[in-house]
């Protein structure tokens, strides 16, 4: 009776995983959807307009289509071969490997912003302040609207769909520490400012990216604590 209870606990406990996995791979396909429309708008109109600043903002879109586009091919694999004849594998670890690389491209993102932002620190260059903020706001309606769509609860959540959230929170963060900068910037005619904010939401998006590294990266090996007392 316990052993039958057990199972069927079991594979409740299984249909729910499924279920969230099947839900977060919807929500993460609109994102990417979302992202791609978004990238290719800013980047077309970048050169449409000789907008450096949109066209720069349009290529840095496309780092997030990639890592979240990673995330919804983890799910979709998942949901499509976990139960293949001929394919074996752990889903859970599938979904923290693609949390992981996610993880690493968000880091890499990092550091290319914060050594871009120290070089625009010491050689400051003209800003066009309306035009930025204007891109800026852009990309915290864009990243607002896909936070909303990948949220989710802890319980329901995986080392996949926290990656794809950290990203857009990471992309938003961005966005408003921009517009605050370039405001008070193109109100006192600052221009370092911009620089200083991207190098505090580097390292904002920096300690992120490195809690998700580790976690992931523990699920990945099967890292146990061991000194926990008993």
């Amino acid at each position: 009776m316990s052993e039958h209870e057990h199972s069927h606990d079991h594979d409740h406990h299984s249909h729910e995983d499924h279920d969230h996995s099947a839900h977060h791979e919807n929500k993460t396909r609109w994102v990417v959807i979302l992202t791609i429309i978004t990238m290719i708008l800013e980047i077309g109109f970048g050169y449409y307009s000789n907008s450096m600043a949109l066209t720069a903002e349009g290529w840095h879109m496309s780092t997030h289509v990639f890592a979240i586009g990673l995330t919804w091919l983890a799910y979709f694999f998942s949901r499509k071969y976990s139960n293949h004849e001929k394919i074996s594998f752990d889903k859970k670890k599938l979904l923290s490997l693609s949390g992981f690389s996610s993880a690493i491209v968000l880091q890499i993102v990092a550091v290319i912003m914060i050594l871009e932002s120290a070089d625009r620190l010491i050689h400051p260059l003209p800003i066009k302040f309306s035009e930025a903020i204007f891109i800026a706001f852009i990309g915290m309606v864009v990243n607002g609207l896909s936070a909303v769509l990948l949220h989710h609860d802890h319980e329901h959540s995986d080392h996949n769909i926290r990656s794809a959230y950290i990203h857009v929170l990471a992309d938003g963060l961005t966005s408003v520490t921009a517009i605050i900068a370039l405001s008070i910037g193109m109100y006192y005619n600052i221009f370092w400012l911009d620089a200083l904010s991207g190098i505090i939401g580097s390292i904002v998006i920096t300690s992120w990216a490195v809690q998700l590294i580790k976690r992931a990266g523990s699920e990945l090996i099967g890292y146990r604590n061991t000194n926990s007392k008993s």
